[in-house]
């Protein structure tokens, strides 16, 4: 008899994945999953591992938990910048502890890098110089992508010329190293995808839907106590740059709270925030994950749920 770790016909112990971009219905259907195959949640969105985001994270609560055990959910205190390679190590510790204890892990959430870096691995960059790192991080994004133009033309081609982050790691790395960032991704290494057999779905569904669960959800976060978190935030005085303090909804509530706009704008700017982060999750879960991966479009209800369950089962 298969076990809830196992699947038919496959000795690599199985791995359940629900992807897809915010309030899309991911945490329910997880944990519906979890109460049938005897599973574990194990959070892949990064900003419901800080501590201090349970609110404006849409961190599940004990009553939305179901009784099901979850892992990597607000662990990390907000005044430390969880990377995708520590997430994707404590994922892959929690995972094989699953394992052994004969569960079904269950990885649920939006952020893709962090499931490309469990799945695939991490390039192995050798560390920047920290002068480069500060000229580059100190250019014009402009003037940045001019340079990565010339030096990568490949990471030029595929980068957005006002993606600063993106634009500037990549330079940073082809000036550093002497070879371009496409180089080093060729030589991943440490990725779980072919140790495992992954049982992936991908909720996608309709835009208008999911736009109207996104403000609503932005509304209801200000009404459970969201004020207060920010609040309790910038009491710590923390640096503005760290992933924390750069949440959505941080920023607006913080502008509110200084005095530099009114009730009404904050929410409408944390509405239209939430909005924005889930066509970018939505754009990018149309178009990189593995063609083979299953997507769901339909309004996840209970029966939907139920069919799925089953799906993620076989």
């Amino acid at each position: 008899m298969d076990t809830p770790e196992t699947s038919k016909g496959e000795s690599r112990p199985r791995v359940a994945l629900i992807a897809g971009p915010t309030a899309s219905g991911k945490s329910a259907l997880a944990v519906r999953l979890a109460q049938s195959a005897n599973g574990i949640v194990i959070n892949a969105d990064a900003s419901q591992v800080y501590a201090d985001l349970h609110i404006l994270s849409a961190r599940p609560s004990a009553e939305d938990m179901g009784g099901v055990p979850h892992r990597l959910f607000g662990h990390i205190d907000g005044a430390e910048a969880c990377t995708a390679a520590r997430w994707a190590a404590e994922a892959s510790t929690e995972i094989e502890k699953a394992h052994a204890g004969g569960r079904l892990p269950i990885l649920v959430g939006g952020t893709g890098l962090y499931l490309r870096t469990l799945l695939d691995g991490i390039a192995p960059v050798p560390e920047i110089d920290p002068d480069i790192r500060s000229f580059v991080r100190s250019m014009a994004v402009a003037d940045a992508h001019a340079a990565l133009t010339i030096e990568d033309p490949a990471a030029a081609a595929r980068l957005a010329p006002a993606d600063s982050t993106r634009v500037a790691r990549a330079l940073e790395v082809v000036r550093s190293t002497g070879k371009p960032l496409g180089f080093w991704q060729q030589h991943k290494r440490g990725g779980i995808g072919e140790r495992i057999d992954l049982a992936p779905l991908i909720l996608l569904p309709p835009r208008d839907w999911l736009i109207a669960r996104c403000d609503r959800r932005f509304e209801q976060m200000v009404h459970m106590g969201a004020v207060q978190e920010v609040e309790a935030l910038l009491a710590r005085d923390l640096p503005a740059d760290l992933p924390v303090m750069r949440a959505i909804g941080v920023p607006e509530i913080r502008g509110w709270l200084q005095g530099e706009m009114d009730r009404e704008t904050m929410l409408e700017k944390g509405r239209i925030a939430t909005r924005q982060y889930a066509k970018r999750q939505y754009t990018w879960f149309s178009r990189q994950p593995p063609p083979a991966w299953a997507i769901e479009q339909r309004k996840i209800d209970d029966q939907i749920a139920e069919e799925l369950v089953i799906k993620l089962l076989i």
